[in-house]
Order: C-alpha cells, then sequence, then structure tokens
C-alpha cells in the first residue's frame, strides 16, 4: 500500500543550463549553472567535481567568504571562480 504524499509545490519550468570548465592557476572547475526564474534571479551553480551547489547572485559574489565556504575552496581559488562568476552570472 502506498502512503499518501503532501507536496508543497510540485512545479515544472523551463530552464537554461551551462555546462562550463575552465582552468584556473591551480585548479580546473567543472560547472552548471542553471538559470530560472525559480530563484528570484539568482542561479544555481553547481560544481560537477565537488559535489557541491549553491543559490548565487552577485550579493552573494560580494560577500567575504561565501565562495570559499560553499565551494570549500581556498582564497586564490575562490577568488578565481568569483571572477569568472561576476563575468557570466548576468549574462
Amino acid at each position: 500500500m502506498s502512503e499518501e504524499r503532501f507536496f508543497l509545490y510540485d512545479d515544472l519550468e523551463e530552464t537554461e543550463t551551462r555546462f562550463i570548465s575552465f582552468m584556473g592557476q591551480n585548479e580546473r572547475f567543472d560547472l552548471g549553472i542553471m538559470k530560472t526564474n525559480r530563484f528570484y534571479g539568482k542561479s544555481l551553480v553547481f560544481d560537477l567535481q565537488g559535489g557541491r551547489f549553491a543559490i548565487i547572485g552577485t550579493d552573494d559574489l560580494q560577500t567575504p567568504g561565501y565562495l570559499e565556504d560553499t565551494f570549500q575552496l581556498n582564497e586564490k581559488n575562490a577568488n578565481e571562480l568569483r571572477g569568472f562568476l561576476i563575468e557570466i552570472i548576468n549574462v
């Protein structure tokens, strides 16, 4: 017998998803970036190698330590990722 499910939401939405790989000074980044209306203008950024993801907007990129904590990066690698995301996140 199956149990009854209570859905908070179950939406189907069109997205724009971009897969990007680039080599920084010390680390390779393999990313997926999903744009949708779901996150109030922010993008879902996922690190394909590290298995981490975050909903990121320009305000998050300006928050000290955000990328370091979210993607477990040192400051230098986080700054490379930050610079890259600033270029493409609002495209």
